[in-house]
């Protein structure tokens, strides 16, 4: 079975490998749609860590044709990769429709989840509806106050999935505020490696999603993890080392039209940090909108440790300077858009 396994992995990392550099390609030819698209199938969350401000414990799952029409309208204006993330969207109770969805409209279906909730017949369900990325953040070595995201706790799941899955599995460590030990991220990164999985690390952000500087010691383990994940993006950029060392990058942000953020209630934001703006309507999202906030500045991208916005921007960075300032938008380095706490409920702005 374990063969078996391996061998549909081998095949399917192969075709997803190619339609990535089609993607690739086509985002480089054409920069008139979405590349990356992280929508919100359910803002609740089973676990309550300390740092994250995008969960809440009493929202119900968005309704499953709703999440049709959200993944047909991100088709339509040309997504090439369609993102689960939450809250914990394997409380979706529907969400491997979800994803088959997302791979009949033509896109490449990823997921990030704690890990938590999957079983082995999860897993295999997920491999029938086309998952082609599953994303776990893991924060410590042993879960404490801060954080129940532990190796401990998890290392189990992943098993699981170097059993089972025939997607493609990363997993993320992280360094920063409210990480108590730092090798902890070595430990993490090499268990998944010795699985088989691809390996990264991230720079825990502050409540603004701005940056937050690694001490010296930290800066020395960040380093040595991106050692070990040689596959990762960064190879190509110095935009998570600039992070790390507290310095400012330079580049032109393309949330709000290469990567778009969906919110439970439909909404596109430019990302999970700056939710509220532009606050439209994806069912009314146009290439007009694409187009407004591709040639948006945003303030806050210099400070910015959103990775996934940065990636997307790499297609773009050569291109059209931005002229455009959004509406009623702070300076440079302002608070965010939109208040949230750091036990993840929406304030008003």
């Amino acid at each position: 079975m374990r063969t078996q396994t391996k061998i549909r992995r081998k095949l399917r990392f192969a075709d997803t490998r190619l339609r990535e550099w089609r993607m690739i390609a086509w985002g480089l030819l054409h920069r008139n749609h979405p590349v990356l698209a992280h929508v919100i199938p359910i803002r609740r969350c089973n676990l309550s860590c300390a740092y994250c401000n995008e969960y809440d414990d009493v929202s119900k799952p968005v309704p499953l044709e709703e999440m049709f029409r959200r993944v047909d309208r991100l088709a339509y204006l040309g997504a090439t990769i369609i993102t689960q993330s939450g809250g914990e969207p394997l409380l979706h109770p529907e969400i491997h429709q979800i994803v088959a969805r997302v791979r009949r409209r033509g896109a490449l279906a990823g997921m990030i989840t704690n890990g938590y909730l999957l079983t082995a017949d999860r897993i295999r369900q997920l491999n029938r509806a086309g998952l082609d990325h599953l994303q776990i953040s893991i924060d410590n070595a042993r879960p404490d106050e801060i954080s129940k995201k532990s190796l401990k706790v998890l290392d189990q799941k992943l098993v699981l999935l170097a059993e089972h899955a025939e997607f493609q599995v990363n997993i993320n460590s992280v360094l920063g505020s409210g990480v108590k030990i730092p090798e902890d991220a070595l430990a993490v990164a090499r268990r998944a490696l010795a699985l088989g999985f691809t390996s990264t690390v991230g720079v825990l952000h502050d409540g603004s999603g701005q940056l937050k500087p690694l001490s010296a010691h930290e800066q020395e383990i960040f380093e040595q993890v991106m050692a070990l994940g040689k596959r990762s993006y960064s190879r190509f950029n110095q935009f998570q080392h600039n992070i790390a060392r507290g310095q400012v990058n330079e580049w032109r942000c393309r949330s709000g039209a290469r990567y778009l953020y969906i919110c439970e209630d439909g909404l596109v934001h430019w990302c999970s940090q700056q939710r509220g703006y532009p606050g439209v309507p994806l069912a009314t999202y146009t290439k007009a909108d694409l187009r407004r906030e591709y040639n948006t500045e945003k303030p806050c991208a210099p400070l910015c440790t959103i990775s996934c916005s940065q990636q997307v921007a790499m297609l773009d960075n050569w291109r059209a300077p931005q002229t455009l300032q959004p509406p009623s938008m702070p300076q440079a380095h302002a608070e965010p858009l939109v208040q949230l706490t750091s036990a993840g409920s929406r304030r008003p702005s």
